[in-house]
């Protein structure tokens, strides 16, 4: 079972993040093949592949390089730019689809499937601390913001997959620092030097969906940091779209996109116990009622931060 590190040449930042990696010990000779240039790590079952088109519209592509190289891909971290009008320096990380935008089945603004979300890698949550735990060892913390982002855009993949970004605009996506940094998280977590990997889901714990809130999940990833959970898809408001509420419903598209995310978040950690946690204040009460409810009928739990976070002493 391979991780696949996808790469894109139509960013810049993705480029820099590649050629980071590369410098890593450890990878034998390009390989061509349709799909793009293929290398494999030497000591883990680990390749780059480095594609000409956008990475958030190579649907697929964790399949197609599986029936290339023979080999089943089992998680896709995909090294990319991010933008953000704030035009902050940044260093962010999240999970991907478009499970609140609608008419289901249509492309989205920015790649993916109206609908439809991706698994989340399990590795998530090691990936966060190992790169909070190195920004702040290089100095790139006093600098950079190092941010969860909610779900969103493309591609639609089969494998468990999040992206790894560099923000937030052109002079940041360049930075070899940056790019470095990501190569030492990539390095610790994948154990390409030898170590044991981090983040492997060992088929049992607890796993925090997070539900409201901007698309930066300040309130999510407080509590995450706070108490070192597992966690999945994380939706901002806008994922969850109400519609004025009726007698005795309260309909809308975020009913379907509340399941997808639960769906994909179980998918990612099978036998996981998934719990939600909401940023009560983004929604309004009867939301916030139609949302437990919901969630109810799918055997998910909500908690409050003081649930599971670790008494202060």
């Amino acid at each position: 079972m391979v991780t696949l590190l996808l790469a894109s040449e139509a960013d810049s930042a993705s480029v820099n993040l590649l050629e980071a990696v590369r410098r890593l010990e450890g990878w034998g000779e390009p390989e061509e093949f349709d799909h793009g240039v293929v290398q494999r790590h030497i000591a883990r079952p680990i390749h780059l592949l480095s594609i000409e088109e956008l990475h958030i519209h190579a649907d697929g592509i964790d399949e197609i390089h599986s029936a290339a190289v023979g080999e089943s891909v089992d998680e896709v971290l995909v090294l990319s730019r991010h933008v953000a009008k704030s035009g902050r320096p940044s260093l962010t990380l999240h999970a991907i689809g478009v499970p609140g935008e609608i008419p289901h089945g249509e492309r989205g603004f920015a790649g993916g499937r109206k609908g439809v979300a991706v698994p989340p890698s399990p590795r998530f949550a090691a990936l966060f601390r190992e790169l909070r735990t190195d920004a702040i060892a290089s100095g790139l913390a006093d600098e950079f913001d190092l941010t969860l982002e909610t779900t969103h855009h493309g591609p639609v993949l089969t494998a468990p997959t999040l992206y790894l970004e560099i923000g937030s605009k052109e002079s940041e996506w360049v930075r070899k620092d940056a790019a470095d940094c990501w190569a030492r998280v990539l390095s610790k977590v994948l154990a390409l030097e030898g170590d044991q990997p981090l983040g492997e889901w060992t088929g049992q714990g607890e796993v925090m969906l997070g539900l409201g809130g901007g698309h930066y999940a300040p309130r999510h990833t407080d509590v995450i940091i706070r108490s070192g959970v597992d966690f999945g898809h994380l939706l901002a408001n806008y994922a969850l779209v109400f519609d004025e509420p009726s007698e005795d419903d309260a309909p809308g598209p975020w009913k379907h996109s509340l399941r997808e995310a639960v769906e994909k978040t179980r998918q990612a950690y099978p036998g996981g116990n998934v719990f939600a946690h909401l940023d009560r204040k983004s929604f309004k009460g009867w939301q916030r009622n139609a949302i437990i409810q919901e969630l109810a009928k799918m055997g998910v739990e909500v908690r409050r931060g003081r649930d599971f976070l670790p008494e202060q002493s």
